[in-house]
């Protein structure tokens, strides 16, 4: 009882922080949207989207590890192919997404 309490708590706190980067990395590459509108600053297009590129990444990891500890909690033959299929999603997302971040040149991924 106590284990299932500390994982599904465990479990519900990275899924929100995974949510919470992703909106942190929208709002700063929509503040450097604004800035390059606005401003005419020298930030290229390719550096906000690096930036929200890598925030996507890191809270896509924190997705994942909160389904796996969802699964411990419960883990039956449905559970395990659903948590198979949405690990596989975004392991999917997160190569191509990891792709287009090594394809930008190196002094923009400072």
């Amino acid at each position: 009882m106590v284990l299932e309490l500390l994982v599904g708590s465990v479990e519900t706190a990275l899924g929100v922080f995974g949510a919470l980067f992703i909106v942190y990395g929208a709002i700063i590459a929509i503040v450097q949207l604004l800035e390059r509108e606005i401003r005419a600053r020298k930030r290229s297009y390719h550096d906000i989207r690096w930036v929200f590129t890598t925030r996507i990444l890191i809270g896509l990891e924190f997705f994942v590890a909160a389904d796996v500890l969802k699964t411990i909690l419960a883990p039956t033959f449905q559970d395990l192919i659903v948590l198979g299929s949405i690990v596989a999603i975004r392991t999917v997302v997160s190569y191509f997404l990891s792709k287009e971040v090594q394809e930008l040149p190196e002094e923009r991924k400072m």
